[in-house]
């Protein structure tokens, strides 16, 4: 059974940085690409960042680009997101999510497990 627990989030200033992790078991980590969502109160969920499953390909949504930073560590089976300059806007429960196949997708049709979410806040 594939399990996603993320870690990592909190309340931080605007301004301010968090990392989020998110340990996976279940499933040859190393196959498959790694996703990051967000979904904030009233809002649908939403793509965030993508790593294919060596980690030579990334991609970001254009209101994270050059903010946020998603990496992997196939030794240990984490997928990591470096979020940098916090802004309000960015406050959400974040989600990881294992995609299909080894490349990396922004669509979350491509992903098949959900870790349960870490919340995180960012203050004005």
């Amino acid at each position: 059974q594939v399990q996603l627990v993320e870690s990592g989030g909190g309340l931080v200033q605007a301004g301010g940085s968090l990392r989020l992790s998110c340990a996976a078991s279940g499933r040859t980590f190393s196959n498959y690409a790694m996703g990051w969502f967000r979904q904030a109160p009233g809002k649908e969920r939403e793509f965030v960042a993508t790593i294919s499953w060596s980690g030579g390909r990334t991609y970001y949504a254009d209101s994270v680009k050059g903010r946020f930073t998603i990496s992997r560590d196939n030794a240990k089976n984490t997928v990591y997101l470096q979020m940098n300059r916090l802004k309000p806007e960015d406050t959400a429960v974040y989600y990881c999510a294992t995609g299909t196949g080894p490349r990396a997708s922004t669509y979350y049709t491509q992903y098949d497990y959900w870790g349960q979410g870490t919340q995180v806040t960012v203050s004005s």
